[in-house]
């Protein structure tokens, strides 16, 4: 039995289906832990350098909020503004600088964002300030914070889910939020992929290809919720302000010591990434938007 899953199979019809269902959501949350679980990094890599790989490009993700927001575009908006008709209330989870939520001010009466980087929590709540919204705050995990949130007409939960080895609360809470709809959006395959060929160039390291999208649609449908989703193509942006930022962000996330810059900076040369310096996670990548109704 999966925590917390009964109840959505009330009216699955005779008990067999019940147990089939059951044993395939299992398999599913099992298969997706296992992929997530497939990226840990080697200890002998991890304790040859000082720096944690596990870098968090805030620029990157400041900038990106503000492009978004002089320019709102792309699948995720469209469902996210078309939700807010009328004009609602917003809950973002993992919420970064505000790319999902602050391209929407126009349309949000009320904002509550959510992230584990309160660094990242203030500098959406100074772009909040300026849109005119006063965003409230709440640091942490979701959804270990989840109680302290309230009800929001809209819940935004833009690139996160790679993140979540424990899908089944996490999307729970999510729903149970949601007054109207929840939209997610994530990359089509995890956005780390993009740095497999560097690890075996400095490495000798096969990294993993899963888990992707279609694992997260396939649990969505397993936990009954009818869910829509749209695949469609971020354009590639200049995430950095030079070819030396990305060069010492690409590095640090492959466990290379300072002296190895150089290499990593001719490695991503050769391969066409610093004449338009994008994060090699996020950008210029198939995204897919998925979305399902609120049950708060």
């Amino acid at each position: 039995m999966v925590p917390g899953v009964g109840p959505v199979f009330a009216t699955a019809g005779a008990h067999r289906t019940w147990e089939v269902l059951i044993a395939s959501l299992s398999d599913l949350l099992q298969k997706w832990r296992d992929d997530l679980a497939g990226w840990a990094i080697p200890g002998h890599i991890t304790s040859a350098v000082t720096e944690s790989p596990w870098v968090l490009p805030r620029e990157v993700f400041a900038r990106r909020a503000d492009r978004l927001s002089r320019e709102p575009a792309g699948a995720s908006y469209d469902r996210e503004r078309a939700a807010l008709e009328p004009p609602g209330s917003v809950l973002d989870v993992g919420a970064g600088a505000g790319a999902a939520s602050l391209p929407l001010a126009s349309r949000i009466t009320a904002l509550t964002a959510v992230d584990t980087d309160r660094e990242m929590l203030a500098r959406l709540a100074g772009r909040a300030r300026e849109a005119g919204l006063a965003a409230r705050l709440l640091p942490g995990r979701w959804p270990d914070v989840a109680g302290q949130a309230e009800p929001a007409d809209l819940v935004t939960c833009h690139n996160v889910l790679y993140n979540v080895p424990d899908l089944v609360p996490f999307i729970e809470a999510l729903t149970g939020h949601s007054r109207r709809q929840v939209v997610v959006e994530l990359t089509a395959a995890h956005p780390l992929i993009s740095l497999n060929p560097l690890w075996l160039l400095f490495h000798g390291l096969e990294r993993p290809e899963g888990p992707t999208a279609g694992d997260v649609l396939a649990i969505l449908d397993a936990l009954g919720l009818r869910a829509g989703h749209t695949m469609w193509n971020r354009p590639a942006q200049a995430d950095y302000a030079t070819g030396s930022e990305l060069v010492e962000t690409t590095r640090r996330r492959l466990c290379l010591p300072p002296e190895r810059a150089s290499d990593v900076e001719a490695a991503l040369r050769e391969a066409g990434h610093l004449g338009q310096p994008r994060d090699l996670g996020t950008s210029g990548r198939s995204v897919v938007t998925i979305w399902w109704e609120g049950s708060a």
